[in-house]
Parts: structure tokens; sequence; C-alpha cells
């Protein structure tokens, strides 16, 4: 829930040019509370988008480290967003906060020590994602990562009712 006691916004048209120039195809906007809420949005968006279903679960862990990352070290009193679109024949998921930092080295690069029980969340979704890419400044810090989707499987996000997922037949 956000703080209106609404739920997060669902989807918006690739067609919506006003917020931004890239071809976003879905976002929701989200704090801590809202996590279940984001995971099921990005599953769904990205069944459609063409995730193959035997890498849901890497494709979820990977944007719920981020996602988490985005709500407990950001900024606290703001929300976070998640981005998602297609291109070139990946899924690209941004998660944008406006916490800020610096790194003193690329995040995670560097494997969890042995028996971590935190700092792993980046170094998951760097191994488990295609590509991640790491910004930050004043605007706050901005996480981008690509996922391969299947070839013919990709629908803009006027394809299907929003919030809905077809199941799609397995191939061989």
């Amino acid at each position: 829930m956000n703080e209106d006691g609404t739920r997060p916004g669902r989807l918006q048209a690739d067609g919506d040019r006003r917020l931004r120039a890239r071809p976003v195809a879905a976002e929701i906007a989200f704090c801590l509370p809202d996590l279940p809420d984001v995971r099921d949005f990005a599953a769904a968006h990205g069944l459609r988008s063409g995730i193959a279903p035997e890498q849901l679960a890497d494709f979820l862990v990977a944007v719920n480290e981020v996602a988490t990352n985005a709500v407990t070290h950001g900024h606290t009193s703001a929300k976070a967003m998640l981005r998602m679109w297609v291109e070139n024949g990946f899924l690209s998921v941004e998660i944008r906060d406006e916490g800020r930092w610096n790194p003193a080295a690329p995040p995670g690069e560097t494997p969890p020590a042995p028996y971590a029980t935190s700092g792993m969340g980046l170094w998951v979704a760097r191994m488990v994602s295609s590509d991640i890419a790491f910004r930050t400044g004043p605007e706050g810090t901005v996480i981008t990562m690509r996922f391969a989707v299947t070839a013919g499987e990709s629908h803009g996000a006027n394809s299907e009712r929003p919030g809905t997922v077809e199941p799609r037949p397995r191939r061989n």
C-alpha cells in the first residue's frame, strides 16, 4: 500500500512519452510494504515479455534483491520506481531510488564472504542477469538489469489485459 492507502500504480502504455524517452511498457512505484506486489508485477510482466518459465525464479530473485536494496538503502521517505521494457531481445528492468552512494569498487563484482548473511544481493543480481549497470548521482541511484527473452515471445503492454498472464505452451 502507498502512504495514502491506495495500491501502487500498475501499467502504463508504451505510447506515454511525457514521462520518459525509453519505450517503457510497465512501471510501478513502491515502498517496503509493496515488495510482494513488486514481485507479482515483475513475474506477470516478465512472463508476458518472454522470460522463459524455467528462468522466472532467477529473474525474480534479481528483481527482488535490487528492489529490496532500493527501499532499505535508498531515501527512506521516498518511493522507488521499477520500469520494464523489451528492446533488442532483452527485457530491461530499471530500479531507481533517491539514495546516493559512492561505492569504492563496482558493485556486485565481489562474491559474498563464506557464511555471509547480507551483502550478496547485487552479486546475485549480477550472476543471474545478462547485464547490470549502476548509475548514482545527485538525483539518486539507478540500477538497470537486462535478461534475455525468448525470441518471438515478446508482447507489448497492450497485447494482453494488464495484470493478467495467459499460460504459454512449452516448447521442446
